[in-house]
């Protein structure tokens, strides 16, 4: 029975040997791209196309032609190859579009000859390309996805956004369309797109190691949420303005060293099943990375791909059946001759008992995959180090001041609304390359407006201080300061931890005078180790300057501030995360409208976070709002405490 997939649907392949099947209404070329558990390409041999044919495991069609088929052999891919893409392209003098073209088909079919699964590209335009389907792996099996993504630019914009240089995919796109004769340019010399980096503080000035592979976006604001910095959303995805974001930028993965030139370090094979029709168990670092740290993290952002993608399975399903129902029953209402009798009761019973069947393949799938998620999640939860796990995790009990940085920070927990028991990390790179706001405000929140406002502004500031502590203790000891500005003292009772402990670069500032001091000070450090970068004279800077990472808490803002003050906290806002100063504000945007328009572009420029759960947030994918709910130490725990006096303890021992 072939499993008819709509967009964002995946289906698993019991198979290594299958055959992909293209029928269009068009003679069209049939492509494959090569790519990492990132989806990017290694370059342009990553592409197999008709002037470069074969790639492990894959040969593509030598020609265009309305009807392709060729064989894949899974188990001969390269092991770096977690995704598989089979593009569609129109060639030069044909079609100006797909929209102009009866919807292509295409199928992933055993070798003899059944379909196993099959997706029809309906809803396209302008596209020029498109990938049709994902053939990829998932905990050491295969899966093939229906994905439907277009790009009205052509090839060169699809291999592009996977991750090859301007030039590069330019002089791919012209090969394989034949444009250009393959002889005429040497595609292995010309080279893939870095990943966009972010100087930070002076390591950059001192050493530039290769940047790993850049990981998924973080997630983004849901539609209606003041917000800028959102990553760009994907050709074929919601648009930006369909999620709610403004302009767009680049992130950057952090820069770590990699002390080797081998390929990244393979995840553990998934536990084999002793029954066939069943996924392999799942296995915690079931993914690509230099370090079990990179692998976990990468699983996260998998796992969180995959349930975004199921759900818009599902969803897009109940929304097709809803339709159809509605369709046929007008059709029945509006023939005379089902008006006799009980034919048009026959018949609106039989649309709505189809609707149920599809709705019910829908949901049978759908829990398929929410079980196989679920049990992934509980084999990955436990094994998460401190930087990514919950307060509750016992890991914390054990852990000890780190010598390196740490990749990713949690900042919470994810859910959906059809498994809100299914609760996916949040997890946001280190370092912090945008501000992070903690709204202690009751609009824009159902849970807010039903919480008193001193128990929800205490809740904003206690979560506030847990991120601290985190960082704090998932830092080496002297790599990260934290400044404090609580100008009433009303954040006194939930920064006593902090100060008790001693970890603070000093008391927390008070009054307008400390407001000014705190932020000159640090105003001062972003502008002279900007100058210091730029000129590439680390050694040069003045020795009061402190090198670590700066970390500054704002509490109860915009009390305190003046116009200056408010200039400088925009200024760190923007400068401060490039040069190691970050900023974590606690603050109601309705008691800052005073200031008017000009602090719109400080709230768009920070993340924003409740302190109750609240589904402000969107998967960069398919655009789900998401309901966030912070992760804070569980009631009568001391594990904040504990992990204090051990941050306290290794500063004491490192000071001469």
């Amino acid at each position: 029975m072939t499993a008819e997939l709509v967009r964002g649907q995946n289906h698993p392949l019991s198979q290594a040997r299958v055959e992909i099947r293209v029928s269009a209404g068009t003679p069209v070329l049939a492509l494959v791209s090569a790519c990492d558990d990132a989806g990017r390409l290694a370059g342009p041999g990553s592409v197999a196309h008709p002037g470069a044919r074969s790639l492990p495991g894959v040969e593509v069609p030598e020609s265009v032609a309305g009807e392709h088929r060729f064989a894949v052999d899974l188990d001969a891919v390269a092991p770096a190859v977690h995704r598989l893409g089979v593009v569609l392209v129109l060639p030069p003098g044909g079609p100006a579009c797909f929209g102009a073209v009866p919807a292509p088909y295409a199928a992933v079919a055993d070798p003899g000859g059944a379909d196993l699964a099959g997706f029809t590209l309906t809803g396209l335009d302008s596209e020029k390309a498109v990938v049709a389907l994902e053939l990829y792996r998932r905990q050491g099996a295969w899966k093939v996805r229906a994905v439907g993504q277009g790009y009205a630019e052509g090839l060169g914009a699809l291999l592009a956004d996977a991750g090859l240089a301007g030039p590069a995919a330019t002089a791919l796109a012209e090969v394989a369309t034949g444009l250009v004769p393959s002889g005429d340019i040497t595609l292995a010399a010309l080279p893939t797109a870095a990943p966009p980096t972010v100087p930070h503080g002076l390591r950059a000035a001192q050493d530039a190691p290769a940047a790993a592979t850049p990981p998924p976006p973080d997630p983004l604001p849901a539609t209606g949420v003041p917000y800028q910095g959102a990553p760009a959303a994907a050709p074929g995805s919601p648009s930006a303005d369909t999620i709610g974001g403004p302009p767009t930028i680049d992130y950057a993965h952090p820069r770590r060293r990699r002390t080797t030139t081998e390929p990244p370090e393979p995840g553990p094979r998934a536990v084999p099943s002793p029954e066939p029709d069943r996924p392999p168990a799942p296995v915690a670092g079931d993914a690509s990375g230099w370090s079990l740290e990179e692998r976990l993290y990468n699983q996260v952002w998998g796992m969180f791909e995959d349930l975004a993608r199921s759900v818009a399975a599902y969803r897009s399903a109940c929304d097709f059946a809803e339709s159809r129902m509605d369709r046929e029953l007008d059709e029945a209402l509006s023939d005379p001759r089902l008006r006799l009798g009980g034919t048009g009761d026959a018949a609106r019973d039989a649309a709505r008992a189809r609707h149920d069947e599809l709705v019910a393949q829908a949901k049978a799938v759908l829990d398929r995959d929410l079980a196989q998620l679920t049990a992934e999640s509980e084999v990955v939860e436990p094994a998460l180090p401190a930087p990514y796990a919950r307060w509750a995790n016992p890991v914390w009990h054990g852990h000890g001041i780190p010598e390196e940085a740490p990749l990713a920070l949690r900042l919470g927990d994810l859910h959906l609304p059809e498994r809100p028991g299914l609760r996916i990390p949040m997890l946001v790179r280190a370092p912090l390359e945008r501000g992070l706001w903690i709204d202690n405000g009751r609009t824009g929140s159902e849970a807010a407006m039903t919480m008193d406002t001193d128990r929800l502004r205490r809740a904003a500031m206690d979560m506030a201080v847990a991120h601290a502590v985190r960082l704090l203790a998932v830092h080496p000891g002297d790599r990260l300061s934290v400044h404090v500005i609580d100008a009433a003292g009303a954040g006194a009772a939930s920064l006593a931890p902090l100060v008790a402990a001693g970890v603070l670069a000093g008391p927390p500032a008070a009054g307008a005078v400390g407001v000014t001091a705190t932020l000159e000070a640090l105003t001062r450090r972003v502008d002279l180790v900007q100058m210091a970068v730029r000129a590439g004279a680390p050694e040069d800077l003045p020795p009061d300057v402190d090198l670590a990472d700066q970390l500054l808490i704002v509490h109860d803002f915009p009390h305190g501030f003046d116009d200056r003050a408010v200039t400088r906290l925009r200024y760190l806002a923007d400068e401060g995360p490039a040069v190691g100063v970050h900023l974590l504000m606690v603050a109601d945007r309705d008691e800052a409208s005073a200031y008017g328009p000009l602090l719109d572009p400080l709230w768009r420029s920070l993340m924003r976070l409740s302190p109750v759960p609240d589904n402000h947030l969107a998967d960069p994918w398919v655009g789900h709002a998401w309901t966030f709910e912070p992760d804070l130490p569980p009631p009568g725990s001391r594990v904040l405490e504990q992990t204090l006096e051990r941050i306290a303890a290794a500063r004491r021992d490192a000071r001469p």
